[in-house]
């Protein structure tokens, strides 16, 4: 184990397992910890707002470390919140942690910590970084456990960041490790539940949400086949995804399902399941994490969504856009998510939202 005595971290801390145990982590590693905790979630109670800043106060009273709490409500309204509500808006399927992580996690928060003399900054991501000799910079690979990996979410950091950036738990692969040593340290948040939901969306009820948003327009219209064939109407695309087949309101001979959302005539376009294979797409508002070379097609791994399986593609570099080409057919290639590129050795080489 490597000890980096005097070098100061900058923590992100939720109140929850995974960020008290980072903590643990880098004061065994010889780090001067300091941990702070982020308003972000000005749509949610207050209670659980609160609830976290006492978590994370508590676990750095306990190992004796600074704490800070940081009020980015706004900042998170103008660029997490807004983009999420616009996406929709224009009938596309946003990731919003993807946002978070760019602006805020690895933006603003970065920012703070060279305010306070911090050498790092470092989260409870999921996630590794390290040293290639390849690429000649450090690198974000994906976790050791491929099923807890959160590198999909982190390809807009910026490149110059990585080396200043930590991620304390990228050699555990079990939550249940993490949480014995939490109560190992006597840390009382040891079984805290993980919080799987969008933090700002109450009881995850995304289209109630939207719906509480004053600049949020809802406009009905039909549900059609590609031939322009009315079958039922629906009370705005908001409420759809491309792949949906539950919750359609319609009758037919065979399953169908969404295939597009067509903003033009405010029309929700269904058709049968092959419909919703393709082999290709275009994104544009990419970030790259290595050099590449853009007069050359890139040759990867490509996964267009969280919990899709990577496949090999080829990517074009066209001006301000990039068109992906799958060797094999993709289902349910979405507008607004994101498409994320790795070398063969899980190294995360950038990735872009889908159009």
């Amino acid at each position: 184990m490597k000890y980096y005595m005097n070098k100061r971290v900058l923590l992100g801390m939720s109140g929850g397992v995974d960020s008290s145990v980072s903590a643990i982590l880098l004061q065994k590693q010889g780090y001067e910890v300091v941990g702070c905790t982020m308003k972000l979630c000005g749509a949610t109670k207050k209670e659980d707002v609160d609830v976290a800043i006492n978590d994370a106060k508590k676990v750095c009273e306990k190992l004796g470390i600074e704490h800070y709490v940081f009020d980015f409500k706004k900042e998170f309204e103008d660029n997490v919140i807004s983009s999420f509500v616009s996406a929709y808006q224009n009938s596309q399927t946003p990731n919003p942690c993807i946002e978070c992580n760019k602006f805020l996690k690895f933006g603003l928060f970065y920012d703070k910590a060279v305010e306070l003399n911090c050498d790092y900054v470092a989260t409870g991501h999921y996630a590794r970084i390290e040293y290639s000799k390849k690429y000649n910079q450090n690198v974000l690979k994906k976790a050791v456990e491929e099923k807890k990996d959160q590198s999909y979410f982190l390809y807009r950091i910026e490149k110059d960041r990585l080396k200043n950036i930590l991620f304390p738990l990228q050699n555990y692969s079990k939550k249940e490790d993490i949480r014995k040593i939490a109560e190992e340290n006597g840390l009382e948040i040891a079984q805290k539940k993980d919080s799987q939901e969008i933090c700002f969306v109450p009881e995850n009820d995304y289209q109630k949400f939207l719906i509480g948003q004053k600049q949020f327009k809802v406009k009905k219209g039909n549900i059609v086949l590609k031939t322009g064939k009315v079958l039922g109407k629906h009370d705005g695309l908001y409420k759809y995804t491309i792949g949906q087949r539950k919750g359609l309101g319609i009758s037919y001979s065979e399953p169908l399902y969404v295939i597009g959302l067509d903003t033009e005539n405010n029309n929700v376009v269904v058709r049968k399941e092959e419909e919703l294979y393709n082999n290709e797409l275009y994104a544009e508002d990419t970030n790259w994490l290595v050099e590449v070379n853009k007069k050359e097609p890139l040759v990867c791994l490509a996964k267009i969504r969280y919990r899709a399986k990577e496949a090999k593609a080829t990517v074009f570099f066209e001006n301000d856009k990039i068109k992906v080409i799958f060797e094999s057919e993709q289902r349910a290639i979405t507008p607004g998510q994101s498409v994320v590129f790795y070398d063969e050795n899980g190294v995360l080489l950038g990735g872009g939202r889908i159009i």
